[in-house]
């Protein structure tokens, strides 16, 4: 008959892998938020294109915080895979 218990190390790198996946979500994320804003930024300045050049600067520093919580989600699925024992 198989044993069909797991040693605990098993345990830690299924939970380690499991956190990464997860993580990894917030990069997919990140990607649809980043099209979100540039797309409500085209529809605004097709609507209005006057104010298109003042809404310009933050178009991008929303695609910037949009990305940014993309990389630390990035970074934590590379923490949980290889900085943790």
């Amino acid at each position: 008959m198989v044993d069909a218990i797991a040693s605990p190390g098993d345990i830690v790198t299924a939970g380690k892998y499991i956190g990464a996946g997860l993580a990894a979500v917030g990069t997919g994320a990140a990607a649809i938020g980043v099209g979100l804003v540039f797309g409500h930024f085209l529809s605004g300045a097709l609507r209005n294109p006057t104010a298109s050049d003042a809404q310009f600067g933050r178009a991008f520093v929303g695609a910037a915080l949009a990305e940014a919580l993309g990389l630390f989600a990035f970074l934590v699925a590379l923490l949980l895979l290889f900085a943790l024992h």
